[in-house]
């Protein structure tokens, strides 16, 4: 239980910790880059020593870009741009919708049945997000509401990244070989779209607040995600995948503590009516998970 506490701790940092790095002006796709390359370079490290190459067939190389699209470039572009203009808190809870959103892509893919259960959750996930964003007083600035569809693009995406690992596979490949492919392959992306944007972040610069957020966010995510791939072996996945509670609720401490966020009641209410969503849309014990959409669902 305590790794699992870890967990959270250490992925609800980093909602934070993105906040700071775009705050100085960093744009996506620098930031993406980065974010990627110093994962690609711990997770090669690690690999090299485990003697476990990187496989580079067909099968493998597709699975490395649709992990790198849907797991990373296109999620981390829309949640940068988001924490650009949102509460860091409100993003942490709207990436919590990550496993109401599986749901039905799930259904339509024919990978789960029905359940009025997790319906219901389904719809207290969306009263959630309405008591978020529509009272006049729920954020802090209602300019600020043009902004959410966007961060909700992240939770999208790693809902369809999930989907897909459950239904299609992921070709053999262990978990941290799939990482370490689409953190190179999301690398190999962003950064000739980071120079030809001038989003390119140089490492020969000062380094403030800004820039060590970054590279303590990058580490955090390469030994969280090593950590939580051992516990899904150790304890199911089952129990590993709550721990989208815990990442939501210390995000949220974390951005009062660090960045002293406030936020209205409608926040509060909100957050409590999406957890509680989400906790009816989570299977129960006796139900299979799909072992590679837990661990990769939650991995960026």
């Amino acid at each position: 239980m305590l790794i699992l506490i870890a967990l959270g701790a250490g992925w609800g940092l980093t909602v934070p910790l993105s906040k700071i790095a775009v705050s100085t002006g960093h744009r996506h796709f620098g930031l993406i880059f980065w974010d990627t390359f110093i994962g690609a370079a711990l997770l090669g490290v690690v690999l090299a020593l485990l003697r476990r190459p990187l496989p580079l067939n067909r099968s493998a190389l597709r699975v490395y870009v649709v992990i790198a699209l849907l797991g990373t470039l296109i999620p981390n572009a829309a949640s940068y741009q988001a924490l650009h203009h949102l509460p860091a808190g409100v993003v942490a809870v709207l990436l919590s919708l990550v496993p109401m959103l599986a749901f039905p892509i799930a259904l339509g893919l024919g990978l789960e049945r029905f359940s009025l259960r997790r319906f219901a959750g389904l719809f207290g996930g969306l009263i959630g997000v309405l008591l978020l964003v529509l009272p006049q007083a729920s954020l802090p600035d209602p300019a600020m509401l043009i902004w959410v569809p966007l961060a909700l693009v992240s939770s999208v995406c790693y809902a369809c990244e999930g989907n897909y690992v459950s239904r299609w596979g992921t070709a053999g490949l262990g978990p941290m070989q799939v990482l370490l492919g689409a953190s190179l392959v999301a690398a190999g992306l962003s950064l000739p779209l980071a120079l030809v944007t001038g989003q390119f972040i140089s490492p020969l610069r000062s380094y403030g607040a800004a820039e060590w957020a970054l590279i303590v966010a990058a580490l955090i995510h390469v030994i969280t995600y090593s950590c939580y791939v051992w516990l899904v072996s150790r304890a199911g996945s089952v129990f590993a995948v709550q721990v989208s509670y815990l990442v939501t609720g210390f995000g949220v401490l974390f951005s009062l503590v660090i960045l002293g966020e406030s936020y209205s009641p409608y926040f509060w209410a909100a957050m409590g009516i999406i957890l509680a969503g989400v906790f009816l849309v989570q299977p129960r014990r006796q139900d299979a998970l799909a072992p590679g959409a837990s661990i990769v669902e939650t991995a960026r």
